[in-house]
């Protein structure tokens, strides 16, 4: 899988790269953890690590155990539906998007592969830490929840246009 470094960016400019900014300023930019109050982004902080991932790397097999979740930095990444003939690209995410909600489930496998569409950076947040992190902390349980299940929402609704355009249907 992807190799991995200390902190990321929102804007296209890993902090690595410039040296200039940490990574409580980039989840206090992206999309999903915007809005968190200052002791749950620096939580966030703490067990966030930067990813790079290769242009066509798979990322997530789907039916993997599911491990980790991902924030969207730069580049973008393809949710595809895998059959045993032939491989459906469901959804393009780009900086500020995620993927990887499955590990924020007990036990529970990918429904999805996710394949780098190009080279592309991402903050990788372990699914046993962010769990326990909300299990500490209801508020942030709750952030976390909602906006996952927002996720998991236009990834269903993106799965039904799909599907819908596959079968004629004008969307």
């Amino acid at each position: 899988m992807g190799s991995s470094t200390s902190s990321g960016d929102v804007r296209g400019v890993s902090p690595t790269q410039s040296g200039q900014i940490t990574l409580e300023e980039v989840l206090r930019h992206h999309a999903f953890t915007c809005g968190l109050g200052e002791s749950q982004l620096a939580t966030l902080a703490s067990m966030a690590s930067e990813v790079s991932f290769a242009e066509g790397e798979v990322i997530l097999e789907d039916g993997q155990h599911s491990r980790a979740f991902f924030l969207v930095l730069t580049g973008s990444v393809s949710v595809e539906l895998c059959a045993a003939n032939f491989v459906v690209s469901v959804q393009a995410l780009g900086p500020g998007q995620v993927f990887g909600w499955s590990a924020l489930l007990d036990h529970h496998d990918t429904v999805f592969q996710v394949r780098a569409r190009e080279n592309t950076t991402a903050l990788r947040l372990e699914g046993e830490d962010l769990k326990a992190a909300c299990e500490a902390d209801p508020r942030l349980g709750k952030e976390v929840l909602q906006r996952a299940l927002a996720v998991v929402a236009g990834r269903v609704r993106a799965t039904e246009i799909r599907f819908a355009e596959m079968c004629g249907i004008r969307v």
